[in-house]
């Protein structure tokens, strides 16, 4: 996790994303780590499909998750991701 949120801060994507995909077990702190540093960098739409994959490997969201998703989701474009965030919220 920490090499993710190193990579994800020093713009290294890619490589942030390599490290997760290394990774075999994923645990809510590893994958929120990851949708964050899509959302840092205006990845919107990354930040939204690893959010997807996230819920279909039936790993638990918790309210960091949430919000870093919805943070990708924050200029017009990004609306209809964001009611999509905000209607499997509630």
């Amino acid at each position: 996790t920490a090499l993710i949120n190193m990579y994800g801060k020093c713009e290294s994507i890619m490589d942030a994303r390599m490290k997760f995909e290394s990774m075999h077990k994923r645990d809510v702190v590893l994958w929120n780590a990851m949708i964050s540093a899509y959302a840092l960098y205006g990845h919107a739409h990354e930040a939204f499909r690893l959010f997807q994959k996230m819920h279909q490997e039936d790993v638990k969201l918790d309210i960091i998750t949430v919000t870093s998703v919805l943070t990708a989701c924050v200029s017009p474009e990004h609306l209809a991701m964001g009611k999509l965030v905000h209607a499997y919220t509630i």
